[in-house]
This record gives C-alpha cells, structure tokens and sequence, in this order.
C-alpha cells in the first residue's frame, strides 16, 4: 500500500481544496493517506468548518474520513485558531517543540508532500 502524507502549510484556499480533492481521490484508490495542517493554512479551518461556505464539503468528507491526522497546535496557537480546531474535533500535532514532526512521518514508511 502506497502511504502518503499531506503537509499544507499555505493559507492559499484553492491550494487547501486540492489538497482535499487529492487525498480523497488517493484514499479512493486505495492509498493510505494522512493531511498534516500546518502553518498559515490552519487558518482555513474556521472559513472551512462554516455551514453555507461553498468550499466546506470537500473538507466534510476529508473530515468524515479522518484524512486530517493532525493540526499544528504551535501555528494555531499563533494563528488564533486553537479554539476553532478544538471545536471541529481535529487530532492536534506538537510533537516537536509544538509542531507535527516530518520524522514520524518518515519512520512510519510515509512519503511526505508540501504544500
């Protein structure tokens, strides 16, 4: 099995949606696939999680699916989002000094793409 991890880093909202439209469509397939939010794009998070918003149903599905396996908490923290993340119930990552570690990643057999 083809194992792949996410990290979106870019508070660039096209660039979040393809990142969904690619992990659902590679979980389709059969892949093993994590999304690691990082950085600016936990910003995202509240606009996403707003019922009405157009751009929120690829994130519901990646949502249902538990495609997100973590949510920096460092960079939400300083993105004054925690609170958001914490109410959409995503897993929050800060294993190295705050922040989801590449590492484990890589040890667990991942290959690892940012965006």
């Amino acid at each position: 099995m083809k194992k792949v991890a996410l990290f979106v880093f870019r508070e660039d909202l096209m660039c979040f949606i393809h990142v969904l439209l690619n992990a659902l469509d590679m979980k389709e397939k059969g892949y093993d696939i994590k999304i690691v939010i990082e950085g600016a794009a936990t910003k995202l998070i509240p606009q996403l999680s707003q019922e009405g918003n157009p751009m929120s149903t690829q994130y519901k599905k990646v949502k249902e699916k538990k495609l997100i396996d973590g949510v920096c908490r460092a960079c939400s923290t300083k993105m004054k989002v925690l609170k958001d993340v914490e109410r959409e119930g995503l897993p929050l990552a800060d294993e190295m000094h705050g922040h989801p570690a590449f590492s484990r990643y890589i040890n667990e057999g991942y290959q690892i793409i940012n965006f």
